[in-house]
């Protein structure tokens, strides 16, 4: 596990965004063999948001950046970077962060994306925070994007009741910044020996999509959900020890905890094997399901809105995705 020195850069403006579609439990019962009450008892999500055909990635990413640019008081114009987190980008090439820098206007920023999954957001803003740290850059947009409804297979109880579309947005000046909150710590990590484990096997150089590779849903998710859960909890929680160490803090100084919202039950045991009081959690999975790279600045975005994190509260963040990654930084508000 690789980690970034301290201390590090600044959030000066968060932002989100969803589709407008709302997908419940009951809906999707009316195809699947499972109910409402099935569905809650396990992840603990009762609906989701869901793109219109007409929407892409980059149009989610492009509403959170927007209005994380306004909160932040920074002009398009004044990035210097902008990276994107997303497993499912418009078209295997340019990247999404390309779509969305031109929609902007970020004339002078750099753009790629960076595909690490459900921690891509944390894997992004340490990158962001290394550039800045270096002085390299003084504005940096990080984008969390996902439309994972694409690469569903809608006839798999297993994969189908878990996700949902959105994208979250943070951006980001230099640790001298005099405002926003100070990204205290981050560490990342991988296994790619447990690439399989949770994967999309067909749409790549290895596995051509097919007509044949297409009728059996090879496009789409496939999960060993045990194996997964086992993974997140056991990564997400070391990640958070060492994060924690490298900030100079202990579990006690955590005012609140924004893990990946990925399944209640990794919550409830992250909870339990951290020590940290469940209602202590910031947690929207109810309303949004598993939205993979955009799922904690969603969170955060919805939590400073609505006045539950507060200036100079201490806020530990945790994720593990495909690969598997995972990662786990503090910030302080």
């Amino acid at each position: 596990m690789s980690s970034t020195p301290r201390r590090g850069a600044r959030v000066l403006g968060w932002g989100s965004h969803v589709p407008a579609r709302i997908v419940t439990n009951d809906e999707l019962a009316r195809t699947l063999d499972t109910t409402d009450a099935w569905i809650r008892e396990r992840t603990g999500i009762s609906r989701r948001h869901l793109a219109s055909e007409d929407e892409a990635t980059s149009d989610l990413a492009v509403a959170a950046s927007i209005a994380a640019l306004e909160r932040a008081a920074v002009r398009a114009e004044e990035l210097d970077l902008v990276i994107v987190a997303t497993v499912t980008p418009d078209s295997p090439l340019p990247s999404c962060a390309a779509h969305v820098q031109r929609r902007l206007g970020a004339s002078n920023a750099a753009a790629f994306d960076v595909a690490a999954a459900c921690a891509g957001f944390l894997f992004g803003l340490s990158i962001a925070d290394a550039m800045l740290a270096r002085g390299r850059r003084s504005r940096v947009l990080v984008v969390g994007a996902e439309i994972l409804s694409r690469i569903v297979d809608w006839t798999d109880r297993s994969t189908a009741i878990l996700f949902g579309d959105a994208a979250g947005a943070a951006v980001l000046g230099p640790p001298t910044e005099g405002r926003g909150a100070e990204l205290l710590s981050l560490c990342l990590g991988s296994d790619g020996r447990s690439a399989g484990h949770l994967e999309v096997p067909a749409g790549g150089s290895r596995e051509p999509l097919t007509a044949e590779g297409l009728a059996a849903r090879r496009h789409t998710v496939r999960m060993k959900g045990s194996v997964v859960f086992h993974a997140a909890v056991r990564h997400m929680v070391e990640a958070s020890r060492q994060a924690l160490r490298e900030a100079g803090l202990t579990v006690s100084d955590v005012d609140w905890v924004a893990s990946h919202q990925a399944n209640v039950r990794i919550v409830d045991a992250v909870a339990e094997r951290l020590g940290v009081a469940r209602d202590r959690f910031v947690v929207n999975l109810g309303d949004y399901g598993n939205t993979s790279s955009a799922s904690i600045p969603l969170a955060l975005d919805e939590a400073v809105a609505r006045g539950q994190i507060l200036p100079g509260q201490v806020v530990l963040v945790c994720a593990l995705g495909a690969g598997f990654t995972w990662a786990g930084g503090v910030l302080r508000f």
